[in-house]
């Protein structure tokens, strides 16, 4: 699969592995991200190899990630994005957004799911919506199963 770069606003956008620094992306999600706060290197590394990612770097650093678990055909689950609270405001985490969904196999995935506390309005732009029949959605989670016992995801 051909990598997708983009310039925005000095920023590059891409979804370049080899650009992308999981060392960068673990230490914010381990110490700022609400719903994996504690999360283990070698969790973070293992997800990034095995998702389509997309991130955003500013002069040599990554300040953007977001990551797409999926078959690459039918279904998607959208997890752990951010941007640095400093890059915020900027339209990142949107552009970002509009790269992933402009993608030819993500526009043919039957299914697109995420989860948010704090980012619908974004999401909403790129037609999320609420599910149509939440009484058929399951979960198991495990909000403390990295030691953080205040996570919001409780």
């Amino acid at each position: 699969m051909m990598s997708v770069n983009a310039e925005y606003k000095g920023y590059t956008i891409t979804t370049d592995k080899g650009l992308l620094q999981p060392e960068t992306i673990h230490k914010w999600l381990s110490e700022n991200a609400y719903w994996c706060k504690h999360i283990p290197f070698h969790l973070v590394k293992n997800a990034f190899d095995n998702s389509y990612t997309i991130g955003a770097i500013k002069d040599g650093r990554q300040i953007a990630y977001a990551r797409l678990i999926t078959d690459y055909s039918i279904f998607g689950y959208l997890a752990d994005v951010y941007v640095e609270e400093q890059h915020r405001g900027k339209g990142i985490s949107k552009k970002m957004m509009e790269l992933l969904m402009n993608e030819d196999w993500v526009k043919n995935l039957r299914v697109l799911m995420l989860a948010t506390v704090d980012a619908k309005g974004l999401y909403e732009k790129f037609g999320f919506t609420d599910p149509k029949y939440p009484e058929r959605l399951m979960q198991i989670t495990r909000p403390a199963i990295y030691g953080d016992t205040e996570n919001r995801c409780k």
